[in-house]
């Protein structure tokens, strides 16, 4: 199945602790639990994607995610790892994390140093809050999904 036969995809579940590499590096992400992720459709495609983020009702914010195996990392289980472009004041473990996958930016890479790693991460940044400020995209920004106030752990759904 291609990725825009999937998208868009709204996922929700628990915020989790993850490594905290997202964190050292200035991009820090919140983490689903590996349920989440096994949910995911079979053929989801790793890589990394855009969209919007919600944590515990709140506003909804433009996100970046990254789908996959952090091969520069060698991650031994697939991850979602959702950096949400706003600056928290702190940390929400536990709490509740919406989004709207919306679209697909590229494959996932390995890199051959960290500083190219996030070179990559800010031009995914750029270029989400590029891409998201268009109507076909920003149109998901305000979608029900989003308003209501039933949460589950491990939520997956598209249109």
């Amino acid at each position: 199945m291609l990725v825009k036969e999937i998208l868009p995809l709204f996922v929700s579940g628990k915020v989790i602790r993850g490594f905290r590499r997202g964190t050292e590096m200035g991009f820090p992400t919140a983490n689903f639990p590996v349920e989440v992720v096994r949910s995911l459709p079979v053929d989801f495609e790793t890589g990394i994607y855009c969209g919007w983020a919600q944590v515990s009702g709140g506003d909804v914010h433009k996100m970046v995610m990254s789908v996959g195996w952090n091969p520069f990392f060698d991650n031994k289980e697939k991850s979602m790892e959702t950096h949400i472009l706003h600056n928290f004041q702190e940390d929400f473990y536990d709490e509740t994390l919406k989004v709207c996958v919306a679209h697909y930016l590229r494959p996932e890479a390995n890199f051959t140093t960290l500083e190219n790693l996030k070179k990559a991460i800010n031009r995914d940044c750029e270029d989400s809050e590029r891409i998201l400020d268009m109507p076909e995209f920003l149109r998901y920004k305000s979608d029900p999904f989003f308003i209501t106030t039933t949460t589950t752990n491990g939520h997956l759904g598209h249109l």
